[in-house]
C-alpha cells in the first residue's frame, strides 16, 4: 500500500485539542507547558512533522500582554484600540476597523476581551513568529521532535459572515504554498494561485479546540511535509501596492 504521505492527493489529516493546560500567568513559558500536557496519551506524543495551533490568547497572557481597563464601562478599552492601531480603515457606531503594526486589518486593532478575566483586555502579541519561534525550539530541545507552530487568533472576514480562526504568527511551517506556475488536475498551468495553508492549519485547529471549551492548543498532524521550511507571516499581509481596496 502507497504511503499516504508519499501522495499529497493522498494526505489524511488528524487534529485534537490539547486538554488539561491550565490557566497561564505572565511569565510561563508555553513550549514547557505544552510539552508536558503532551507527554502521554490522550493528547500526546508529539511527533515530527505536527503542527501546533497555539491561540493568541495564552501569548499574549504568557507575555504579559494584559491591560487592566473599566470593568464598568464596555468602551473603556477603545482608547486601546487607538493606541495599538496605525490606521483606522473603517468607523461605524462603536466597531473599529484598523491596521495593526503587525499589518493586520482587524476589528479593534486585535483587542479581545473574551475568555479573560473581567477588567483586563488582551492585546496582540508584540511578534507572534517571535513567540511561535520560541515554542518550536522548547519542543525540539525538550523532546527532540520538529514542529511546526502557528499563533491563532479569530477573525471576521469582509463581504462574509461568521468568525474563523487565521494564523497571526508562524514557525517551521509554511505560511503560504505557491502552486503558480505547476500544473491543475487538467494540466493548465496555475498562474495565480498561492494557497495560505496556515489560515487554513489554523481554522482546522480551531474546530478541536472550541471557543468556550478552555482547550487553548491544538496538534495537527498529516501535513504535507513539503510545507515544513523556514517562514514569517508577512508572507500573508497583502503588500499595500497590490491591495485593489486601499
Amino acid at each position: 500500500m502507497m504511503d499516504p504521505m508519499s501522495d499529497p492527493a493522498q494526505l489524511r489529516l488528524a487534529a485534537w485539542g490539547v486538554t488539561g493546560i491550565g490557566e497561564i500567568k505572565p511569565g510561563d513559558q508555553l513550549g514547557d507547558v505544552i510539552v508536558d500536557a503532551c507527554r502521554d496519551e490522550p493528547n500526546g506524543p508529539l511527533a515530527d512533522g505536527d503542527v501546533l495551533v497555539v491561540t493568541q490568547k495564552i501569548v499574549s497572557k504568557a507575555e504579559g500582554r494584559m491591560v487592566e481597563i473599566d470593568p464598568t464601562d464596555p468602551l473603556s478599552h477603545k482608547v486601546l484600540v487607538e493606541q495599538e492601531g496605525v490606521r483606522v480603515v473603517r468607523r461605524r457606531g462603536d466597531l473599529i476597523i484598523t491596521e495593526t503594526t503587525h499589518g493586520f486589518i482587524c476589528a479593534n486593532s486585535g483587542i479581545d476581551l473574551s475568555n479573560v478575566e473581567r477588567g483586563w483586555a488582551a492585546l496582540l502579541p508584540i511578534d507572534s513568529d517571535r513567540s511561535a519561534r520560541r515554542i518550536r525550539d522548547i519542543v525540539r530541545a525538550k523532546v527532540g521532535v520538529n514542529v511546526g507552530v502557528i499563533v491563532s487568533d479569530t477573525f471576521g472576514r469582509p463581504w462574509r459572515k461568521g468568525l474563523t480562526d487565521v494564523a497571526i504568527g508562524v514557525a517551521g511551517i509554511a505560511a503560504v504554498v505557491d502552486l503558480r506556475g505547476t500544473p491543475d488536475a487538467l494540466g493548465r498551468v496555475m498562474q495565480v494561485t498561492e494557497v495560505c495553508v496556515a489560515d487554513e492549519i489554523a481554522s482546522a485547529g480551531e474546530l478541536v479546540m472550541g471557543k468556550s471549551n478552555g482547550v487553548p492548543v491544538a496538534v495537527v498532524r498529516g501535513c504535507d511535509p513539503e510545507w515544513f521550511r523556514e517562514s514569517s507571516i508577512s508572507e500573508i499581509v497583502r503588500p499595500a501596492n497590490e491591495d485593489l481596496f486601499r
